[in-house]
């Protein structure tokens, strides 16, 4: 898709003994996608996500929609 280096990132919140996920954000103005890895296999396979997909995902998370706080 690019061929820019992406900028990871890992929510603060991550502290649970590595199950998590980094995005690189990034990409969601220029290209309408957020990429998402496992942060325990950041050479593994990453999920491009539409921007919009991905920001309906955070607000519901916010909203506790998800059941988790």
């Amino acid at each position: 898709m690019t061929t820019d280096t992406l900028r990871w990132t890992k929510s603060s919140y991550s502290d649970n003994g590595g199950a998590c996920v980094e995005v690189a954000a990034d990409l969601a103005v220029p290209h309408g996608v957020v990429p998402v890895r496992d942060s325990k296999n950041p050479g593994g396979p990453v999920l491009n996500l539409p921007a919009t997909s991905f920001a309906s995902f955070v607000t519901g998370v916010k909203a506790g929609a998800f059941g988790v706080v």
